[in-house]
C-alpha cells in the first residue's frame, strides 16, 4: 500500500480520477452547490435551532472534513511527482466510468432535495413523512440560515486555503511512517491511541476473564456437571433395557406384584 506522502502531480497523469477526486472533495467538503452542501446546511442549521455547542461540534466536524480531504486532494493531486522510478497512468474505463457516474451525482444531487431557502419543497423529505416519525420543531428564520451558510462558507474557504498554503505553497509533506514526529504529531498519527486504550481497558481484561472462566468454571465444574448428567442418563437407561426383556411371563410377574403391592399400600393407609 502506497502513503500519500509518497505521491503527488498526479492531477496530469490521471485527469479523470483529478476531477472525480475534486468533485467528490468539493461535495463531501460541503462547498455550494455541490450535493454536500444542502445535507449539511440542513444539519447545521437543526443543530443550530436546538442546541448552539450542538451546532459548534457539528461545524468544527465539517471544517476537519474538509481539511483533511483538501490536504489528501493537494498531497495526491498537486506539487512534484514524489516516488522515483514510478510511472502512474489513468485507470480503465471499468473503473472511471463508475467515477464519472459518482462525480455527476456528487455535483447535481443535491438538486434533488432543494430546501425551501433556495425555492426547493424537499421532496424526498416529504415523501419519507409517512415511513418515518420526526418531532416537528420550529424552524429558524431565512435571514438566520443565510448568515450561518455564509459564516460556513467563509470559515471552509480559511480552512481551504490553509490546507493550500501548507500542502502546495510550502509543499510540506507529512512524515513517513518511522520518522521522528513532535508529541502532538504523533498523537494524532496514532489516532489519538484510542486503539491502545481500548486494548487496555476492554480488550484484556475481558479476554483475560473470559480465559479464566473456560479453565476454571467451564472446564472444571460445567463440563464434569454435564457430562455426569449425560453419564447419569445412559447408567438409567442400561438398567432399564435390562428390564424389557420380551418375556411375557416376566410382564405378567411385574404386573401382579405392582397391583398386590399397590392393594398392600391402600390397606396400610
Amino acid at each position: 500500500m502506497l502513503e500519500i506522502g509518497k505521491m503527488g502531480g498526479l492531477r496530469k497523469k490521471m485527469p479523470i480520477t483529478y476531477l472525480t477526486f475534486l468533485a467528490a472533495t468539493l461535495a463531501i467538503s460541503g462547498i455550494p452547490p455541490f450535493s454536500g452542501f444542502f445535507s449539511k446546511d440542513m444539519i447545521l442549521s437543526k443543530a443550530f435551532e436546538h442546541n448552539i455547542i450542538l451546532y459548534i461540534l457539528a461545524l468544527g466536524t465539517a471544517l476537519i472534513t474538509c481539511f483533511y480531504m483538501f490536504r489528501l486532494l493537494y498531497l495526491v493531486f498537486f506539487g512534484e511527482q514524489r516516488l522515483a522510478g514510478a510511472h502512474p497512468h489513468e485507470s480503465p474505463k471499468v473503473m472511471t466510468v463508475p467515477l464519472m457516474i459518482l462525480a455527476f451525482l456528487s455535483v447535481f444531487g443535491g438538486f434533488l432535495n432543494i430546501p425551501s431557502l433556495f425555492g426547493g419543497n424537499l421532496n424526498f423529505d416529504t415523501f419519507l413523512h409517512s415511513a418515518v416519525f420526526s418531532k416537528v420543531s420550529g424552524e429558524i428564520s431565512p435571514s438566520t440560515e443565510i448568515g450561518l451558510i455564509v459564516l460556513s462558507i467563509l470559515l471552509l474557504g480559511l480552512v481551504i486555503w490553509l490546507a493550500y498554503r501548507t500542502f502546495v505553497r510550502r509543499a510540506i509533506v507529512p512524515a513517513a511512517e518511522g520518522e521522528s514526529m513532535s508529541f502532538f504529531g504523533r498523537l494524532v498519527y496514532n489516532k489519538f491511541y484510542m486503539d491502545e486504550i481500548y486494548t487496555t481497558v476492554f480488550e484484556k481484561p475481558f479476554g483475560n476473564l473470559s480465559n479464566f472462566l473456560f479453565r476454571k468454571v467451564e472446564t472444571n465444574v460445567l463440563n464434569p456437571i454435564v457430562d455426569g448428567i449425560g453419564d447419569a442418563t445412559s447408567t438409567l437407561g442400561t438398567l432399564t433395557r435390562k428390564m424389557q426383556r420380551g418375556n411375557m411371563s416376566f410382564y405378567l410377574f411385574a404386573m401382579v406384584a405392582g397391583i398386590l403391592l399397590f392393594i398392600i399400600f391402600i390397606l396400610t393407609i
